[in-house]
């Protein structure tokens, strides 16, 4: 009888999880099914369609601990909808007529994958459940079982993905040696772009883990190095609507009196209204095979010091992203607590051959539990109601209200 073979992907953006997910299901296996192999498709669902895989050898399962301690992906990520042909069949993932998702189920029954495990978003999970649909529609017998990563922590029904904990950490560590260059030259404005498509709770949480950085540092008193000049002046979310006159006379009047005003920005905020203002100009704006606005051509931040630089009378600007530092960062405790806890549970529901994602199911009182494919969504928004965010706008001293 031929072995039980269980493979694992990685897929869409970095984040702080990756390799401590790999890490945790290769030990996990190894202490309860050790008899199982395990391989890693290379590059996401792309290693699948191509049949790109990594055999993880005795050598590699004995130092899987080594990779919690690491950033990135050790098997590797790409962008790929197993439901868009069309962008399969330009990237040469599939020949013209083929179906992907029958290609990929045909490459794991192939390749004797009794279980597949998929770490990644919304997009990630969500392909994975047109795979297990498809794969239970057709006949085949296999367990798909996914964990939630990404930085935005916007993934319908769960309450905290993967990675976001340490993504705020290290936005936040990014920005306390960015601060710095309020010193560099009289009335300067220094926009902090933070990741978030749509939700703002990357943003927010780096924030208040600044806010808490920076009343842990001490000061000499009488220098321009000080409290103030660490301050956040301004924090805008997809989530929360503003005037943006009155902010600039609000801002004008920091920076009248300081000489420098600083503003946390998510990526998402003012996104609608950015394609909207391009699409009316005429300009194609590019997306992904997902059908995503391609956020790094838009360039929020930009946007934001062109609205507020000439109001402000600003002498000098600058905008700072901390997206590819705080993802690429390796897990912190936190995280990685969590991770465990996902790890174990996703290898139990595996092994007794129950599918879905692992995460606290906020439709059940925050449940750690394997929640069903269907129910699995992105966009979820950060809800601005939650009293640490009160506490931060408080800190920041802006006023706000939050979206229809």
């Amino acid at each position: 009888m031929a072995k039980k073979k269980v493979a694992m992907l990685t897929a869409g953006g970095l984040a702080p999880c990756l390799s401590s997910a790999v890490g945790g299901l290769i030990e996990r296996y190894t202490d309860i099914a050790p008899d199982y192999e395990l391989v890693a498709y290379r590059s996401g669902y792309q290693g699948v369609l191509l049949g790109d895989r990594i055999e993880i050898t005795r050598d590699m399962r004995e130092n899987a601990h080594i990779l919690h301690r690491h950033g990135g992906s050790p098997i590797g990520n790409s962008r790929v909808k197993l439901t868009n042909a069309a962008d399969c069949v330009k990237r040469g993932l599939v020949k013209e007529g083929e179906n992907p998702l029958r290609v990929a189920a045909e490459r794991l029954a192939a390749d004797g994958i009794s279980i597949l495990h998929t770490i990644g978003g919304d997009d990630t999970n969500t392909t994975a459940a047109d795979l297990a649909a498809y794969l239970g529609a057709n006949g085949y017998n296999l367990t798909v079982v996914g964990l939630p990563k990404t930085v935005d922590n916007d993934v319908v029904p769960i309450r905290q993905t993967l990675g976001a904990w340490t993504a705020a950490e290290y936005g936040a560590r990014f920005f306390d040696h960015v601060s710095n260059e309020q010193s560099a030259a009289p009335r300067t404005l220094v926009v902090h772009e933070v990741m978030g498509r749509h939700c703002g709770w990357l943003t927010a949480a780096t924030a208040r883990s600044y806010v808490q950085m920076t009343e842990d540092k001490q000061f000499v008193d009488g220098f321009m190095m000080n409290r103030q000049l660490k301050n956040i002046d301004g924090l805008y979310l997809p989530e929360i609507k503003f005037d943006l006159e009155a902010e600039a006379e609000r801002l004008r009047g920091v920076m009248n009196r300081s000489g420098f005003v600083t503003l946390f920005v998510s990526e998402g905020a003012c996104l609608d209204a950015i394609v909207a203002e391009r699409e009316a100009a005429g300009e194609t704006v590019k997306r992904d095979a997902f059908g995503h606005v391609k956020i790094d051509t838009i360039n929020v931040g930009n946007w934001f010091t062109k609205q507020f630089a000439a109001l402000l009378g600003a002498e000098r600007s600058m905008v700072q992203k901390s997206g590819y530092y705080a993802r690429s960062a390796p897990a912190n405790g936190d995280d990685l607590r969590l991770i465990q806890s996902m790890v174990d549970l996703a290898v139990e529901s595996a092994l007794n051959k129950v599918s879905g994602v692992t995460g606290h199911d906020e439709d059940q009182a925050g449940k750690l539990r394997t929640i069903e494919f269907p129910r699995i969504k992105g966009g979820k928004h950060f809800d601005t109601s939650t009293k640490w965010f009160g506490d931060v706008m408080d800190v920041i001293g802006q006023k706000w209200q939050a979206e229809d």
